[in-house]
């Protein structure tokens, strides 16, 4: 049986862990950059990417990432 329109998820959620000890819930990263062979090494160079937007916008300097996780993943 096939899936629904719509029912196919477009984003993965992360929370971010930065090198500062705070924490960001629910970044939105494209699905299609996902999977393979790199897992979720892309999610990581896209949330960075995503910073070094809104540091340009703010004026302050990014953090940077000690680790990401899936939302609902399991810990490693």
């Amino acid at each position: 049986m096939a899936n629904k329109p719509g029912t196919q998820a477009r984003f993965v959620l992360f929370d971010v862990i930065y090198e500062d000890g705070s924490r960001r819930s629910n970044r939105k990263v494209p699905a299609e950059l996902l999977g393979g062979l790199d897992g979720d090494l892309p999610a990581e160079k896209q949330i960075e990417a995503q910073d070094n937007e809104i540091a340009k916008a703010s004026g302050k300097a990014a953090l940077r990432i000690a680790s990401i996780q899936r939302v609902g993943g399991k810990k490693r």
